[in-house]
């Protein structure tokens, strides 16, 4: 009975991934991308919402997503150096999702 909680326990732990939304800045590797994720977040004197960008690596097994689509990234294994993340869902092309709106 432990053992299966403790297996239970372990997949939904391996479940909980952090998940991202960004626009694919370049795909010129092979099986790598890398994803301009947008972040906001209020300015702890001014109190302005200020937008943060951050640049991720990302494992792109078939190649699929192009320089400007929106994808879903999800965190994973490190693939190399730089790579800790994985390409979940490619979402569309020159346009913002609207579930990422802000």
């Amino acid at each position: 009975m432990a053992e299966m909680n403790a297996s239970n326990q372990e997949k939904v732990a391996r479940n909980r991934r952090k998940e991202t939304t960004g626009q694919v800045l370049s795909s010129k590797m092979q099986k790598t991308i890398v994803v301009r994720v947008r972040r906001h977040y209020v300015h702890r004197r001014f109190g302005k919402v200020v937008k943060s960008y951050k640049h991720y690596y990302a494992h792109d097994e078939e190649n699929q997503a192009k320089a400007g689509d929106w994808v879903r990234i999800m965190e994973t294994r490190p693939y190399s150096k730089l790579k800790r993340w994985r390409v979940a869902e490619v979402l569309g092309a020159e346009e913002q999702p609207s579930s990422n709106a802000a």
